[in-house]
């Protein structure tokens, strides 16, 4: 087994209407799940995150990461 390569990415983990945590990882398109409780969403988003890195990039050693600046919720007006 080769060296493992890591990945770094914001997770935006919200709470639905029914108080299920949904979270998204902006950086890998499509990438989101969700769960009852945060650690069975801790769990499922690795998952997807993994599953979403491999159908994007396959065995590319050089997978491009953004830098976390930060958190900016709106509220608009409608």
């Amino acid at each position: 087994m080769g060296d493992q390569r890591k990945y770094h990415s914001p997770v935006i983990i919200e709470q639905d209407e029914d108080g299920i945590y949904v979270a998204t990882v902006p950086t890998l398109r499509g990438c989101h799940t969700q769960a009852r409780t945060l650690a069975e969403l801790d769990e499922r988003i690795r998952e997807a995150a993994a599953l979403c890195l491999e159908a994007e990039f396959g065995e590319t050693i050089d997978i491009p990461q953004n830098k976390f600046i930060g958190v900016h919720e709106l509220e608009i007006a409608v």
